[in-house]
């Protein structure tokens, strides 16, 4: 009788945990599908706006669902040429800028994993430095003057190549997920370090460089600061400065000076913006995810 007692007990406890749980999960979920409702019924009433009546959304009587549907807001905004060279430009900044990233912060956070190497210390505080004291915009914009770059591409695409934060996330990645007694065997069976970087840090890295280069393309994407200093062609403007020209300054804008028009064209271009980094992240997701863990502690 105690036996059975003690297992009449134990299966209570279970069927107690167990119900704990689902209630649990019912609470996480119901509080992540507000969250994302949050975040989507912006989206959502961006996108209607966009399809709306020009006359419905500048009296404000847009909802979530489109009202007379229209498309005229982007054929007006594909047909503006500032807005298509805008978006050549973002894509140009965005590829070469992406690409010089990647490889200056692997270069970079190589040799600092690296536990011979002696002025890994230094190096690293000085980086590290730099992230909470910087030089402030004036100094920047003089030196981007004495070294010529003012109005040219350059002057949107350097300044941003190197982020510390970025190269902290691959060292500690480095260090935490590559076996430096795998560099030393190799070292062993004479493989330079430049073959050691190529041949084994570059393969195990993968999840990293996803992660990296998905900073970089967000990050050169939305650049817009740089181009507002730096910038006064307009041939050389990325699409979020042409952006602000049309959200802020109206009479630089596109559309003419009907007001019901302007006011449309605001959320088409948001839309056209962001779309490009809408339906490029869910590939990148699972990399994303494993770069907000690193720098937690090793299995």
């Amino acid at each position: 009788m105690v036996k059975v007692s003690e297992l009449e007990i134990q299966n209570r406890r279970k069927k107690k945990f167990i119900n704990q749980d689902k209630m649990f999960d019912v609470i996480v979920t119901i509080i992540m599908i507000f969250t994302a409702l949050l975040f989507l019924l912006p989206l959502l009433y961006v996108l209607s706006c966009s399809f709306t009546d020009p006359d419905v959304v500048l009296t404000g009587k847009a909802s979530l669902f489109p009202i007379g549907f229209t498309t005229s807001g982007y054929i007006k905004v594909f047909q503006n040429k500032l807005l298509l060279s805008g978006f050549k430009n973002s894509l140009i900044y965005t590829a070469v800028g992406t690409i010089i990233s990647v490889v200056i912060q692997m270069l970079c956070a190589y040799p600092l994993s690296r536990k011979d190497f002696k002025l890994r210390g230094p190096i690293n505080f000085i980086f590290v430095l730099t992230m909470f004291i910087g030089g402030g915009m004036i100094p920047n914009y003089l030196l981007i003057v004495n070294l010529n770059l003012l109005n040219t591409m350059w002057a949107v695409i350097l300044p941003a190549c190197c982020s510390v934060f970025s190269i902290v996330v691959v060292r500690t990645y480095m260090e935490n997920s590559i076996s430096y007694e795998l560099q030393e065997a190799a070292r062993v069976d004479g493989c330079s370090d430049f073959g050691i970087f190529v041949r084994i840090i570059l393969p195990l890295c993968r999840p990293i460089l996803f992660v990296i280069t998905l900073f970089a393309i967000v990050g050169f994407w939305n650049s817009y600061f740089s181009a507002l200093l730096y910038l006064s062609d307009t041939s050389l403007f990325p699409l979020q400065r042409v952006l602000q020209d049309i959200l802020v300054v109206s009479e630089n804008g596109i559309g003419g000076e009907d007001p019901a028009v302007q006011e449309q064209l605001k959320y088409v271009t948001i839309v056209v913006s962001s779309l490009p980094l809408l339906i490029m992240y869910p590939f990148f997701q699972k990399y994303f995810e494993k770069g907000m863990t690193i720098g937690g502690m090793k299995g």
